[in-house]
């Protein structure tokens, strides 16, 4: 591909210094480049990729885009290039990805889900509610990406895993799945959008058809800086809709929630037409007659297009509301109340979201992401809701290091308040002290009335926190494990170690401990062999 064919999807290119060269292929990382290679020089928090230009010539790129005046980039001992002066770096790494994957989003109807927690669940129930409709659909969440088949098969899809403590993917990723759909057939796709992803317009290129919101409550306010902030970056998705490509006859869509302070800032946003979900209010969807059990819930779905009844596995006035989002976004595309029953029927759930673990015992363990406050409060409501006769809720949990520490007080208030038993242990503490985490969280729970020792309990080891809470449980209890969820590895210093809270849930149930953290040895190593860098 011709350079210039790049640049005219590039927005906002100051100037070209140099030749028009082929293009062979496109790296943001000098490492990575070979001969040929367009090399995008982002700058980073850490790590400025302005200081690689000259490595990355050396290594064969013909062409480098950066935000820095010419004058001021080393291009090494090379340094003859083409040089592409751009205002945002990121934003036109995400361009040039799409450019040179043909633009995939703009021959399929694209739907982007973001918001605080549920933004997974919402994502995985939206791809049921297509496929029962007989709409060939593919999906990017950060569990993993589905890809249909792009044979006739039933079910036939490809699916592949997004990452370990993963985000929206990076440009590169996110335009090949969406060029993999599109050549599968694929008519819409349904995309889990983050706000660091818009932060750092991981989905620049993306047009999107149909924005929904699930909710925005405190998260991530150690990258944003503020509620507001964090507000903000969440509001480019429903910002673009009306400047992104029209598709013929596809509407641009925002779907939001009337039970979120969002509300205000979202619905002040353009878009040719608005639909509000909402479980305690009037709104153009809403949920009527909810009845909850242990194991599903029960409840008539209203929409303008009429009314349906809805069962489903899932439980918890959260999960409602996470449904209410997709059915709304089916809506929005025009599915058929049936088909919306259907997937949302056809849904057993996520991995590491409310999942059950099964061993034979005689009380209910489960593993759930929830890692911000809200998840949290939603997901011991939900097992408060589980417990049988005057079963206790026993959950542990940690908090992350190097991230939000106003999380660490606000989570151990919410765990002391709503569990019986709440165990304080590790969760990604990279460089910080563990014991100093742990310690903020287990004084806010002693705050809320609990008692070291009695019914708060801190232990560093998360294999052996599972194990105690699983010990301590009596028939009719609820241990519930949170802030891991489907996530393979946990980070000390800058180490992944191998983890996964259902094995360790697993082993805790008969009796064994899952030993793959530094915490759990006296060397302080941890199975070298599948170590890797932490993602950050």
């Amino acid at each position: 591909m011709r350079l210039s064919d790049l640049l005219d999807h590039l927005p906002a290119v100051l100037n070209c210094l140099g030749e028009d060269v082929e293009i062979e292929g496109i790296a943001a990382d000098s490492r990575r480049v070979e001969p040929g290679d367009l090399f995008v020089a982002i700058p980073g928090g850490q790590v400025d990729g302005h200081r690689f230009v000259g490595e990355a010539v050396d290594s064969g790129a013909v062409a480098v885009i950066g935000e820095l005046p010419p004058d001021e980039v080393d291009g090494g001992a090379g340094g003859d290039f083409t040089y592409v002066r751009v205002r945002n770096a990121r934003e036109a790494w995400g361009w040039s990805c799409a450019a040179w994957e043909g633009l995939p989003s703009r021959k399929m109807t694209l739907v982007g889900v973001t918001g605080t927690d549920g933004k997974t669940t919402t994502v995985t129930l939206l791809h049921g509610i297509l496929r029962a409709a007989g709409v060939k659909a593919g999906m990017i969440s950060t569990v993993k990406a589905i890809i249909p088949s792009g044979d006739s098969g039933e079910g036939s899809e490809t699916e592949a895993m997004t990452g370990l403590h993963t985000t929206t993917p990076d440009p590169p990723a996110v335009q090949q799945y969406l060029d993999g759909m599109v050549e599968a057939g694929a008519t819409h796709a349904v995309l889990e959008v983050t706000s660091h992803g818009l932060a750092q317009d991981r989905v620049a290129g993306c047009d999107f058809d149909v924005a929904v919101v699930t909710n925005i409550t405190h998260e991530h306010l150690d990258y944003h800086g503020s509620l507001d902030a964090y507000r903000r970056a969440k509001a480019k998705l429903f910002e673009g809709l009306d400047g992104s490509f029209r598709k013929p006859g596809v509407p641009k869509v925002s779907v939001l929630n009337g039970d979120d302070d969002s509300l205000c800032l979202l619905r002040s946003l353009r878009a040719d037409r608005q639909i509000v979900y909402s479980l305690d209010g009037d709104a153009d969807v809403t949920a009527r007659g909810v009845a909850y059990d242990v194991d599903r819930t029960r409840l008539r779905l209203h929409t303008p297009m009429g009314q349906v009844p809805i069962e489903t596995a899932l439980v918890g006035r959260y999960n409602v509301r996470n449904i209410l989002a997709a059915a709304a976004a089916g809506v929005a595309l025009g599915v058929p109340l049936e088909a919306i029953a259907e997937g949302i029927a056809s849904f057993w759930g996520v991995p590491g979201r409310m999942e059950r673990i099964e061993a034979g015992q005689a009380h209910l363990a489960i593993v759930d992401f929830a890692h911000t406050p809200n998840a949290l409060k939603q997901a011991l409501m939900a097992a408060r809701g589980m417990a049988e006769g005057s079963g206790r809720v026993v959950v542990v949990f940690g908090c992350a290091g190097l991230r939000d520490r106003e999380k660490r007080t606000l989570m151990g208030r919410i765990a002391g308040q709503l569990a019986d038993v709440v165990i304080v242990t590790a969760e990604d503490p990279r460089t910080e002290s563990l014991e100093a985490i742990m310690a903020e969280s287990v004084r806010a729970a002693a705050a809320e009335g609990k008692r070291e020792g009695v019914d708060l309990f801190p232990v560093s080891d998360r294999g052996e926190a599972i194990l105690r809470a699983c010990e301590m449980a009596r028939a009719g209890d609820v241990v519930i494990a949170c802030g891991k969820g489907h996530e393979q590895s946990m980070c000390f210093g800058t180490t992944e170690y191998p983890w996964d809270d259902r094995r360790a849930m697993r082993l805790a149930l008969r009796g064994e401990t899952l030993s793959t953290l530094p915490t759990a040895r006296s060397d302080g190593g941890a199975q070298r062999g599948e170590d890797r860098a932490c993602l950050g």
